[in-house]
């Protein structure tokens, strides 16, 4: 019996397609459902409030949202939606058509990934999309200890990784325990790794 091969989607057919009911991405041109864990929410929303904080704080021209899909390419060119966490927009970027969906197409300022059982996801492919789309801030959110040692070193501790790009090319900077994140989004955020770790349990109303 001969199989039909499954047409695979482009990025406007994924959000023509995308179903109503949950978080999606579009990988090797398939609809893919992220299913994220209490506590997984937990850190991305109190990652967010945190944002909204300073930037309403500071007046910053930034939005900070999350369940924003953002287009970007693998080295072979090909299209896949992703759905980070959180991500932090340019007012005038997203208000150029408020009456468009939530999909962007160019660079947001940054992006955030809450690891999970897929972690290698977070620290290869998409740190290899986000540094070719041009995103210029993106933080890894390992408040599992999830990764391998190669990443986190022996002990195994929670850590929030931070990339900056620099002429192209992530450079990164990572926080453990009591350090306190630096970001040049945010350069007075006063957040460490720990208050985020103790956000995944506790989730104040």
């Amino acid at each position: 019996m001969v199989q039909t091969p499954v047409k695979k989607l482009t990025f406007e057919e994924f959000l023509e397609q995308y179903p109503d009911d949950g978080i999606y991405e579009l990988i090797n041109g398939e609809i893919i459902p992220m299913k994220p864990t209490r506590a997984h929410k937990n850190v991305a929303r109190f990652l967010m409030l945190a944002f909204n904080d300073e930037i309403r704080r500071l007046g910053l021209e930034y939005i900070a949202d999350k369940d924003i899909i953002i287009r970007t390419f693998t080295d072979t060119e090909e299209e896949r939606g992703r759905n980070p966490e959180v991500s932090v927009v340019s007012a005038s970027q997203w208000n150029s058509n408020v009456l468009a969906y939530g999909a962007l197409i160019e660079p947001i300022q940054l992006a955030v990934e809450v690891t999970s059982t897929n972690w290698d996801d977070d620290y290869v492919d998409k740190l290899d999309e986000y540094q070719r789309l041009g995103i210029p801030e993106y933080w890894i959110v390992d408040y599992l200890a999830i990764a391998s040692r190669a990443y986190l070193g022996n002990p195994k501790l929670p850590t929030i990784f931070v990339y900056q790009l620099v002429d192209g090319q992530y450079q990164v900077q990572k926080f453990t325990s009591n350090e306190r994140i630096i970001s040049t989004t945010f350069p007075e955020l006063a957040l460490t790794v720990k208050q985020v770790v103790v956000a995944s349990q506790i989730q104040k109303l």
